[in-house]
């Protein structure tokens, strides 16, 4: 795999400040902190799809060497009610879902509470499960809202009766299978009761979260808890809010009065942590002979849980990327014995961007009419459905130069015709967008007097190089070298901070350091430029979060893929893509690369391999391990070419950031998919592209 970039950058490249102790073994992921007398807890969860727990054989099980606690819902502490089905575990008979934790083995050994949980007794009266997702499902509602706070649905003029009047139509239903969310470091937590605090190592992206939800949920002080995440080997958004796992280490250190480690296996993230929801997505688009768009209409159905909603915002980025006179965007949900689906790298426009941008694919071969210049005649001046100005909109920048650098003139958009020995090669391209999101955070700054500099706030490194951004930030503003500042993160004793998601890190962050870095060097001058002894400062945000215009505030980028099939086996390879995205600031072209590329990889894993597949007769998935459920591996990624343009928007925020954590994954997936039609003249619809689907070409 190679990837370039040549883009210039207004702050700089820097190496990561924490890589040494990474590739060195000496950072301190949350299962390796050391504790004394420590025990294991493991979860035992549900063989059956739906109904309740009725026994635990518990004494058995307290007969077996080093078992010190097993807690089922029989015995288990009464938790406080903080609405949140994912956290208020082991407190009812309740099956909901197949692998739900039902009990959870405490022992003084790992592979002591592993042998047990795995053959602990547990007697059900289980119901058959409802699990798989349909059109025709006769529980389908419409929530009251979606993911994000985006509405619900949304129409202006009248989409159906101007697509009926329009002389081009597509008229296409796209599907998008389960996806789930494997971070390199599995989700873990080492909990540590001791002189009425609780300390708590996790692998979170946002520790605040965690010390809110614990401490309401154990009823204790909010200031008395305390969590450490100061590093995290990725998350995906499957831990941006707290899970099961660190409520059962809390719970079962106080249960045995001993810390306690809990670490979730690949098996388990199936079903724990969240994952993203299939989708079924009907687009219509209606347009003139040339490629102007007249009527988009655009409805995705979801599932949701049955003792809790999650409605993943999945026909947001219809309602911002193309302008058509007559506008309906909607979302309906299904409620199933599912575990509750959640945040997974660019909830919602991932999915609802791959039906948008495929149908746009196909609404250019309707039409004739390129498909890069077939997006920039529909590019909007405002923001279509709300008519608000766009902070900045460089999305034609994105394709004019992705085209130029992919080498997309001159393409015969015949589909079908270009064959290489055994393989049908093609092209195909997407846009891509994602929203700019930023919340208040806290930051403390200091000089000491021998001149360095010391920055302090609960960020999140889940790596994506958090750490370097901040530390560019700070001594851009501060006018030093990057070796005289030093950050701290990850930890809730630091100033308070939002959670690493939404692709607002860096802003919400770095808006908060920035002030704090001005505001210090005010103090140094006000001290007549001389530091005697340390001078310190302390900001938050919230002033300028307010004070935010209302302005539509989004990335944007383009995708272009070479896709190979193989003309009798139908396999399918992308040997080349290139992404090119206007992303305001960049702010550490270093780790900003890295970013890209892997939100790129991530949307080719989404096209040709990721697939939960649901078990319809017991319940979860029948693929709940990662040598069933395929991802892109090394052997599956070519080249990736990835640059930005140089944005300079200074009416987004106080830093002119925009994030570029998801971006990249936007798009990928229909891209692919559009050059697999272009090599073979066989639309594939339904995700992931599989060989069935591509079929015997020859």
């Amino acid at each position: 795999m190679t990837a370039t970039t040549d883009a210039p950058t207004r702050t700089g490249t820097h190496p990561r400040v924490e890589g040494l102790d990474k590739v060195t073994g000496r950072a301190r992921y949350a299962y390796e902190y050391a504790a004394d007398e420590v025990a294991y807890a493991w979860p035992v969860t549900a063989s059956v799809g739906a109904g309740e727990v009725r026994g635990v054989d518990v004494d058995g099980a307290l007969a077996q060497p080093g078992v010190l606690a097993v807690l089922w819902h029989g015995n288990a502490p009464s938790l406080a009610d903080v609405g949140d089905s994912k956290v208020a575990v082991l407190q009812s008979p309740v099956v909901a879902f197949r692998g739900q934790v039902v009990a959870l083995v405490v022992a003084s050994t790992s592979e002591q509470a592993r042998e047990v949980a795995t053959t602990l007794t547990v007697t059900y009266d289980s119901r058959e499960p409802d699990v798989v997702l349909r059109a025709d499902h006769p529980t389908l509602y419409r929530p009251e809202s979606v993911n994000g706070g985006y509405s619900t649905d949304s129409v202006i003029g009248d989409a159906v009766a101007e697509f009926d009047a329009c002389p081009v139509q597509v008229d296409a239903t796209y599907t998008t299978p389960p996806e789930h969310n494997h971070p390199m470091e599995p989700h873990a937590s080492t909990a540590v009761w001791g002189d009425g605090r609780l300390t708590v190592y996790d692998s979170s992206q946002g520790g605040n979260a965690v010390r809110s939800t614990l401490s309401t949920l154990f009823g204790i002080d909010r200031e008395l808890v305390r969590v450490v995440t100061s590093h995290v080997g990725g998350g995906f958004g499957s831990k941006g809010m707290p899970r099961a796992g660190v409520v059962l280490a809390v719970m079962a250190a106080r249960q045995v009065d001993r810390p306690v480690k809990v670490a979730l296996t690949r098996q388990h993230l199936f079903d724990l942590v969240g994952y993203r929801t299939p989708t079924i997505q009907r687009v219509r688009l209606g347009a003139d002979p040339d490629g102007r768009l007249r009527s988009i209409d655009h409805q995705a159905l979801e599932q949701t849980a049955t003792v809790e909603e999650f409605a993943e915002q999945s026909v947001a980025a219809t309602r911002v990327m193309y302008a058509a006179a007559h506008r309906r965007t909607a979302h309906r949900l299904v409620r199933l014995d599912v575990a509750v689906p959640s945040w997974m790298r660019a909830p919602g426009e991932t999915p609802g961007m791959y039906a948008l941008e495929s149908a746009m694919d196909e609404l250019a071969v309707a039409t004739g009419v390129d498909p890069v210049e077939l997006r920039i005649r529909n590019d909007p001046d405002v923001d279509p459905e709300t008519g608000a100005r766009f902070s900045s909109r460089n999305l034609v920048a994105c394709l004019t130069l992705g085209a130029q650098r992919f080498g997309w003139a001159g393409r015969d958009p015949e589909p079908g015709v270009r064959r290489e020995g055994r393989w049908l090669v093609g092209t195909g391209m997407a846009s891509s967008t994602y929203p700019t999101y930023a919340t208040a955070a806290s930051c403390r700054a200091g000089v000491d007097p021998d001149g360095g500099y010391d920055i302090a706030i609960n960020a999140t490194d889940i790596g994506t190089g958090a750490r370097t951004a901040m530390l560019l930030v700070a001594a851009d503003t501060l006018g030093v070298d990057p070796s005289q500042v030093r950050v701290r993160v990850g930890d809730t004793d630091l100033p308070q901070a939002g959670l690493a998601g939404g692709s607002m890190g860096t802003t919400s962050w770095g808006m908060a350091v920035e002030k704090a870095c001005r505001e210090l060097l005010e103090a140094v001058r006000a001290a007549g430029g001389v530091v005697d002894e340390r001078i310190e400062v302390a900001v938050d945000t919230k002033a300028e979060i307010a004070a935010q215009a209302e302005l539509s505030r989004h990335a944007f980028g383009a995708q272009f893929v070479e896709a190979r099939v193989d003309i009798d086996t139908g396999e399918v390879r992308a040997p080349r893509m290139v992404g090119m995205f206007a992303a305001g600031r960049i702010v550490n072209a270093r780790t900003a690369r890295s970013q890209l590329i892997g939100g790129m990889t991530m949307g080719l894993s989404m096209a040709l391999h990721e697939e939960g597949v649901p078990d319809a007769a017991f319940g979860g998935f029948t693929n709940h391990d990662l040598s069933t459920y395929h991802v892109a591996t090394v052997a599956d990624v070519g080249d990736i070419d990835v640059g930005w343009i140089d944005e300079v928007d200074d009416d987004v925020n106080t830093i002119g950031t925009k994030g570029i954590g998801e971006i990249g994954i936007v798009g990928t997936a229909a891209a692919v998919a559009n050059a697999v039609y272009h090599a073979t003249g066989v639309r594939v619809r339904d995700l992931p592209i599989t060989l069935d689907k591509t079929g015997q070409l020859a």
